[in-house]
């Protein structure tokens, strides 16, 4: 918490030049459906928010993409017409590549471990960037679960993936990684997938296990790899206008909430996920649990593009080291 603390009262000064206007009626957004982890934990948030307050702060909670998709939302929280979100680090690290260090393929050996990172202070420090890469600031991490592959067409080795139409969420760190494959890599909201799976506009997805479980993509499988390849971190976001335009009480109070309410999503994560790739293999499907080895040269691949580009990424892999037991 001590180095959220410090990366927040950084924010405020790259911000600080910025002159909106005080809002006590906060609007947030979210790609994610009422009944996803990231939303209920966001309703949390404004409700222990509004409490905390004392009722001089509400929030309003908009999900399933009602205020746009998350390059939309970012440019809105840019703006400050958009108070907060929580967000893929995916969107912000289309803004802030260093964040692509955070999908380093097989970073993290589980799902718990994976928490482990997203709690380190490397990890946490990156949020500093934020502010002048971004023009948000970031609170803390939450999660989804690992990455799976799941496929209309029998998978037995990395080379059938070659040529196939796969569903992606679109940022440059998984565009390498599947380019790398020889995969087709095809990025499409998610609204989308289920209906892209069953007419064959796409061959396989992207995903993790709580969508395939509960948004039943499994039903359109031959194959589902249990890879566990990257993990999909969340960020907690508060527009830097908005920042600027909050005394430091709020800014404390805000700042600390948001970072408790997505970092249990962690906690989350790491309890279901299991449990779902569990259902999903009761299912019957052909269910193949694959390791770093199973993508041959796509990872070192991979490395060889972001060493560079990600300056974390080292200290990131230390981190991970450190904390694998």
């Amino acid at each position: 918490m001590k180095t959220i603390s410090k990366a927040l009262a950084g924010a405020a000064l790259v911000v600080a030049s910025a002159l909106p206007a005080l809002a006590e009626e906060f609007r947030l957004g979210l790609i994610t459906p009422p009944p996803h982890i990231w939303t209920k934990a966001a309703e949390a948030f404004g409700a222990d928010l509004a409490e905390a307050s004392g009722g001089a702060h509400s929030v309003t909670v908009f999900p399933a993409r009602q205020l746009g998709n998350e390059a939309e939302m970012l440019q809105q929280l840019q703006t400050g017409a958009l108070d907060m979100a929580f967000m893929t680090v995916a969107e912000v690290s289309n803004r802030a590549t260093d964040f692509g260090a955070l999908y380093a393929p097989f970073l993290a050996n589980d799902i718990a471990h994976a928490g482990r990172i997203l709690r380190s202070d490397t990890a946490k420090a990156m949020l500093a960037q934020l502010p002048a890469t971004a023009g948000v600031v970031g609170t803390g991490y939450g999660m989804a679960g690992l990455r799976q592959i799941v496929s209309s067409k029998p998978i037995t080795s990395v080379e059938d993936l070659a040529g196939l139409k796969l569903r992606i969420t679109p940022f440059e760190a998984n565009l390498d990684f599947y380019n790398a494959i020889g995969a087709a890599p095809t990025p499409m909201p998610l609204p989308d997938v289920y209906d892209a799976l069953a007419n064959g506009q796409v061959d396989a997805i992207d995903m993790d296990s709580e969508l395939i479980w509960l948004l039943k993509y499994y039903e359109f499988s031959e194959t589902v790899l249990q890879s566990d390849h990257m993990m999909f971190p969340m960020v907690g976001l508060v527009s830097g206008r908005v920042w600027a335009g909050l005394s430091e009480e709020d800014r404390s109070m805000i700042g600390e909430l948001m970072a408790r309410h997505v970092d249990s999503t962690i906690d989350t994560y790491i309890e279901k996920d299991p449990i779902w790739l569990e259902q999903v293999r009761d299912t019957g499907r052909t269910y193949v649990e694959v390791d770093e080895d199973f993508f041959a040269d796509a990872v070192a691949e991979w490395n060889g593009i972001w060493s560079e580009r990600a300056p974390s990424l080292d200290a990131l892999r230390k981190v991970a080291a450190e904390t694998a037991n």
